[in-house]
């Protein structure tokens, strides 16, 4: 025979099981009224944007982009051909345009310099320095292919920061890998600029509209 405890504990038990129960068939009951009623939990349109644009301006052709090999101002050699694979590579991810090769038609051409490379020192020893950044400043502007009208500028920087070691060839591996990774970061920042350019609408894709027809000679 049960104890008086073990005997309420039972009932609360059971009791609770079949306030489950009634509540899992009153939610049941109450979602079937809703749909037999032609209410649908459903979403529609295109929903919100990033930075506000508005949806029907994003939605034109993809306008199509050739980036050129960066002109290298800076006193740092060979960096135009690893910065312009940098930016070819985030603008083919996220910046709204289709990137083309430099034989291919195209709505808009990307060109730039490499404006300038430091290195300044961030901590450092009575002795020697302790911790150094690569600070690089890019420069691009994108133009129409037809017209050679610039509809977009922008500088971008880019820093990362390396520790300094005794071993001098270390030490440069270090900085030239801070240096890639500045440039990374100022090509993403450029490809997240341009489109929120794309989005904005202010861009329109001008290679499809056909040449005038040049006027026939009277027979």
């Amino acid at each position: 025979m049960l104890s008086p405890e073990i005997h309420k504990e039972t009932i609360r038990g059971g009791r609770a099981s079949s306030l489950s129960m009634l509540n899992a068939l009153v939610s049941a009951l109450i979602l079937s009224a809703l749909a037999g009623c032609g209410y649908q939990f459903r979403v529609e349109g295109a929903g919100p944007t990033i930075g506000g644009a508005d949806p029907a301006a994003s939605q034109g052709p993809t306008p199509r982009l050739v980036i050129r090999t960066l002109v290298n101002k800076s006193f740092e050699p060979n960096l135009e051909a690893r910065y312009t694979n940098y930016l070819r590579h985030e603008f083919s991810s996220g910046s709204g345009a289709q990137v083309v090769a430099d034989s291919e038609p195209a709505d808009l051409i990307l060109t730039g310099e490499i404006l300038s490379v430091g290195i300044p020192t961030l901590s450092f020893s009575q002795t020697t320095t302790l911790e150094s950044r690569a600070e690089v400043v890019v420069q691009v502007r994108v133009e129409e292919a037809r017209t050679k009208k610039v509809v977009w500028s922008q500088m971008a920087r880019g820093a990362s920061e390396f520790f300094v070691t005794q071993d001098l060839q270390f030490n440069r591996a270090l900085q030239n890998r801070a240096m890639e990774q500045a440039g990374r970061l100022a090509a993403a920042d450029l490809a997240a600029w341009f489109l929120m350019h794309v989005e904005s609408g202010k861009l329109t894709k001008r290679a499809d509209i056909p040449a005038e027809a040049e006027p026939q000679d009277a027979e």
